[in-house]
């Protein structure tokens, strides 16, 4: 068994409310991913994004983890590791310097990130990222790329995502009792959007909506930047509380009918359709309209959506206030486990009055009948985000750091706090 390091691999390990997932990837020589191992097992100890039980998260990881480095043949000794929770918090930062040689400079790019950066946050928080959104030479806005412009000041836009410092060493504590090291922290919603947008999408307007078992997580891009990022700490499971009740069936029962049986609009539901609901107690299990249990669903999935329609609003209006590309015109992505459930995307639409998709991870090759998948999502954009964020470049001096396409001309912008 090799080492991953050995192999120029990345391994991207997300660790969820209901899964763990642990995905290898191998870069090929044209930089694409082929993904090689795939481990995953259901997530015990974390609740909302946030670790509860510590052993119980050690053992799911390390069984996630044993099954990938079988798969892949390899030994694993560093991962990227997503981070969710109602910890998370952002917000849009401006910095200031005048352009050092009349030229506008890599230097200069880096002092103004830095400056903008800057700014005083909560000694109990710690920056996760800094992301550049737009630069500004004296009067012209809206440049991606400074670097050879001349001009005399430069003002750069960034967007920090930041943490709860506890959360974070939690869940890193959990990794690195398995023997693991931590190579990246990285939100779990810029994962998502790694892996499920393009760069027309990020160009257009677009949120993507990662929804898991305890979060749903927000990114809004528009005008190829980020522009902001939220968890919601209501997802999937509060769907399938609701078919335990409803139904005084067992929640592990509950979460397989929700899976297997489950629509979010009652009407395309067949009438004569019936569902098989195990009871509690050692009762007989009864059958039941499947019809009836879209009723329960469909409810709950709007309440969801409505929520984060809310958070859209409101983020577009603050949008519009600051004179930024606020409109979404791409429309909203739907990703994560529980964004597979059938009638969701015109569930969501009715919801949002816009466009919706099911995202898929996009640009990958190997094992892709495992990992094509919305469940996926996250882990798969950990391995895009690892491959952008190093070098395999034995002659390189530093590695490239880059978060989007967009801006992978600017290397040396993403700082790592970690």
């Amino acid at each position: 068994m090799t080492k991953a390091a050995d192999k120029k691999l990345i391994v991207g390990l997300d660790i969820g409310t209901s899964k763990v997932c642990a995905l290898v990837g191998e870069v090929l020589p044209d930089g694409n991913v082929n993904v090689i191992g795939v481990g995953s097992s259901p997530s015990r100890g974390m609740d909302k994004g946030g670790v509860n039980d510590l052993e119980s998260v050690v053992k799911s990881v390390q069984r996630a983890v044993d099954q990938a480095e079988l798969m892949a043949d390899c030994q694993i000794g560093s991962v990227c590791l997503s981070l969710s929770g109602k910890h998370i918090s952002c917000q849009t930062e401006k910095g200031m310097v005048p352009i050092s040689d009349k030229e506008v400079t890599q230097d200069d790019v880096d002092n103004v990130i830095h400056t903008a950066k800057s700014v005083k946050i909560s000694d109990e928080q710690r920056t996760l990222h800094v992301i550049p959104q737009e630069f500004a030479i004296d009067y012209q806005e809206g440049i991606k790329n400074p670097v050879g412009l001349s001009g005399v000041r430069m003002e750069a836009s960034v967007h920090l995502i930041t943490c709860h410092n506890d959360m974070a060493r939690n869940i890193v504590k959990a990794v690195e009792r398995c023997g693991l090291s931590v190579d990246h922290l990285i939100f779990s919603g810029l994962a998502a959007s790694h892996a499920v947008l393009t760069p027309d999408e990020r160009e257009l307007g677009v949120c993507v909506v990662d929804i898991g078992g305890g979060t749903m997580d927000l990114a809004i891009w528009s005008g190829g930047a980020l522009r902001h990022a939220e968890v919601i700490p209501y997802a999937g499971n509060v769907v399938t509380s609701d078919i335990a009740y409803a139904f005084g069936t067992p929640p592990g029962d509950a979460e397989d009918i929700k899976v297997k049986y489950g629509c979010a609009l009652s009407e395309l539901v067949s009438k004569d359709a019936k569902v098989d609901v195990p009871s509690v107690g050692g009762r007989p299990s009864r059958s039941l309209q499947s019809q009836t249990l879209a009723e329960v669903i469909e409810p709950r999935y709007s309440e969801l959506l409505g929520l984060v329609n809310q958070k859209l609003l409101t983020v577009q209006d603050q949008l519009r206030e600051a004179g930024v590309k606020h409109h979404l015109a791409a429309g909203i992505v739907l990703t994560g486990g529980a964004a597979q459930m059938e009638g969701l995307t015109e569930c969501a639409e009715r919801v949002f009055r816009n466009q919706v998709r099911i995202g898929q991870p996009l640009d990958l090759s190997g094992l892709t009948d495992y990992v094509q998948a919305p469940p996926y999502a996250t882990a798969v954009g950990l391995l895009h985000y690892g491959k952008d964020s190093q070098s395999f470049d034995e002659n390189a001096q530093e590695p490239k750091r880059s978060v989007t396409g967009l801006f992978s001309r600017i290397s040396g912008w993403f700082e790592k706090n970690f």
